[in-house]
């Protein structure tokens, strides 16, 4: 579903990915951890070419991500974001927030997209809160309501950008539980997070990044159970509770 062959990028001088190769199976969630700065995030980014790269190749769902011909608002369409800090419209209610890129990018009905939008709203618990707006609602829920959004486009993958970091703890789990479920029903994620419980519960590998370097892509098991590298032991340490 996704390819990453030796990927590289550069801010002017600074190098933040370096030959970056991975390979991410239909249905195969992929945890992305490491140090801050490591460049998580701007991996997760050049996904689906949020952030250009400009060395290596990217394909997702058959598509070449860094080809000049590729449609990049299709292929985005196709492919879910859930950030750090939900980029909801804050002057548009839930159920607005849910339809506008149904109607604008996928050419859905008003009505056929609102039906679409709602029973993705039930599925995250918050119904009750359709006719709400952003500021309404606590960060978990908007959390939560990001994660609808990005399922009304019927995605064939989702990445998820730390989207537990801006919340408070007693919101986590409402979040986590959702990325769980979707996990549990087959739907291809690469996901950057510092909550270790998620991946170990959910992931099959786990990518661990350090200096833009993927150090270590390993099934889960043996990720936490034997680290190869002592970068990865000392970060394991340090973030797995005793």
């Amino acid at each position: 579903m996704i390819t990453l062959k030796d990927v590289s990028k550069w801010y002017g001088p600074f190098q933040v990915l370096s030959g970056c190769s991975t390979e991410v199976s239909k249905g195969e969630v992929v945890v992305v951890c490491g140090p801050s700065g490591s460049g998580k995030s701007t991996l997760i980014k050049t996904v689906n070419g949020l952030e250009p790269f400009q060395q290596g190749e990217i394909v997702v769902g058959g598509e070449s991500v860094g080809d000049k011909r590729t449609n990049l608002p299709k292929l985005r369409a196709k492919v879910g974001m859930v950030f750090q800090h939900f980029e909801l419209f804050p002057h548009l209610s839930i159920t607005q927030n849910l339809t506008l890129a149904q109607i604008k990018v996928l050419g859905r009905g008003k009505d056929e997209a609102t039906q679409k939008g709602l029973k993705l709203l039930d599925r995250v618990g918050l119904r009750a809160h359709a006719d709400k707006f952003p500021g309404q609602l606590s960060g978990g829920q908007q959390q939560r309501v990001a994660i609808a959004r990005a399922l009304s486009m019927d995605p064939i993958a989702m990445l998820f950008d730390e989207p537990t970091s801006a919340l408070d703890p007693e919101m986590i789990n409402e979040v986590l539980d959702v990325m769980i479920e979707l996990a549990q029903e087959g739907m291809t994620m690469m996901c950057v997070t510092h909550e270790m419980g998620f991946a170990k519960k959910v992931a099959q590998r786990v990518l661990f990044m350090d200096k833009g370097l993927i150090v270590e892509d390993a099934g889960k098991e043996a990720f936490f159970d034997n680290p190869q590298s002592e970068r990865a032991k000392d970060f394991l340490m340090r973030v797995l509770p005793h």
